[in-house]
Parts: C-alpha cells; structure tokens; sequence
C-alpha cells in the first residue's frame, strides 16, 4: 500500500514478518512502514499520517547531509591518473610501514564501493584508489589503521591504543574520515 504525504512524498505501507510494533524507516527519497502481523493497514497509514512532521524534519536532515557530502565530494581533487593515484599510495603506504617497523606480506590498491582498505589474515593490505582524494592526515590514518592490524586483528581497546600511537587521536580521525563518502562523486 502507498500513502502519498504533503511534504514527505509516497510512503510504502507494507507488511512485515518481523515487525513487532509500527516502525517508519526513512532513508533518502524512501519512506517505509513496517506493519507487524495483526495491525490493520488503516492503523499503520493513520500512524504515518500523525508522524508526517517527524518523517519531513528526516527527509530535510537528509537532503541537507547530501549536499554537504556532495559539496565535500567536489571540493576533492579528482583522479585524473590512476598510475599516478596508486604510486602516491604505494609510496606512503611503504613509508609509513618502514618508519613503523610494520612487515606487511603486499599491498594491493584498487578502486573499491565499500571500503577504505583492509588487512587479509596474511597481513595482505588492499587500499582503495580513492585515497589519494583524501587530505594526506586521513590517508595516512586509514593506512596506519590496515599497517596496525598486521599486528592485532580485530577493533578492541589494544588495536586503538597502539593506532593512537601512530596517529594521535584515531578516533577522532574516524570521525573525520566518515564524513568523506565511498561514492565517486
């Protein structure tokens, strides 16, 4: 079932086997209610009706982190050479792991949807090519993070100890880096 709300636009009415109470999901130009088994739909779409305020204050909140992200995005340098792009990562990745004592087994650079880099169980590292967008303070950070994890696998307290070692505040730098999105804008 779909509801169209002023302001909000068409919100998908639908049933769900794992609903336990009404829930509205608003993602970026989607609005869902899940119906739990029992509760009529003329309940549900009343339910979306009363929160219609609640949904359009989210949507705006959305469309305003898009376009900061957006302007973020454009205000990075493009890769115009990815040789180039790769031989800046490859080069700090190797300087950054000499200065640290750090023995990966390779380092693997390419041009990845959902991640910043990861360390394989054979201390493998795998960059993505977007890096070399990325203020030098952060790539150093998500390469220090992979380069530490050839040493302590996993995210808890010793692996963020021994990144602050390197980096300072590595939490904080998280943080900074979830602001640049995956997406190639």
């Amino acid at each position: 079932m779909e509801l169209e709300l002023k302001g909000a636009g068409t919100v998908v009415i639908e049933r769900s086997a794992r609903a336990k109470h009404l829930r509205i999901t608003v993602k970026p130009g989607f609005v869902r209610v899940a119906v739990p088994a029992g509760v009529p739909f003329a309940r549900a779409a009343a339910f979306a009706r009363s929160q219609a305020g609640w949904i359009r204050t989210h949507l705006e909140k959305m469309e305003r982190a898009e376009e900061a992200e957006r302007a973020l995005l454009a205000s990075l340098p493009p890769i115009t050479d990815p040789r180039e792009a790769k031989r800046k990562i490859a080069h700090r990745f190797s300087a950054l792991a000499r200065k640290g004592g750090f023995t990966p087994s390779g380092l693997t650079v390419r041009n990845q949807k959902t991640r910043w880099g990861s360390c394989s169980s054979t201390n493998a590292v795998s960059l993505n090519i977007q890096l070399a967008r990325l203020p030098g303070v952060l790539m150093d950070y998500v390469i220090l993070h992979e380069l530490v994890h050839t040493r302590i696998r996993g995210h808890g307290g010793d692996f963020w100890r021994e990144l602050d070692r390197y980096v300072g505040n590595a939490k904080g730098l998280r943080s900074e880096l979830r602001r640049y999105p995956l997406r190639h804008g």
